[in-house]
């Protein structure tokens, strides 16, 4: 039988395991955000390069997270070792613990992942 494609910038074509197919938007990757240099509140799915030359400060974990939300931080100015940066856990462990956590390693780079209410957030990566 004839098949037309229109052609759709951007997307994949993808089958539904039916044989019906459509196009989708395929997203993947983080979204990486400017350079942030004061205390925020974090958004799943986003990287964010801190900059604490000026001064230490927090970033906020998001309050509703589920299974699979994750967030990545970088030193941009490698400053977190004298101005440190800390991670506001917003009601959820982190690493398994009910305590924020103070990141004091410069050019520190990683990624939290929620897991569950037992564990929390969980670094992926140190």
């Amino acid at each position: 039988f004839p098949v037309t494609i229109i052609e759709s910038n951007g997307q994949a074509l993808v089958t539904n395991g039916s044989g019906v197919l459509s196009f989708t938007t395929i997203s993947a990757g983080t979204s990486w955000q400017s350079v942030q240099t004061s205390g925020f509140t974090a958004v799943s799915g986003r990287g964010y390069p801190c900059n604490t030359t000026s001064s230490a400060f927090t970033v906020t974990l998001p309050a509703s997270p589920t299974a699979g939300d994750y967030i990545q931080i970088v030193d941009y100015a490698g400053t977190f070792d004298t101005n440190n940066l800390t991670i506001g856990r917003n009601g959820h462990k982190i690493q398994g613990v009910a305590e924020d956590l103070t990141v004091s390693v410069e050019r520190a780079g990683f990624t939290l992942v929620y897991v569950d209410t037992t564990q929390g957030w969980l670094l992926q990566n140190k």
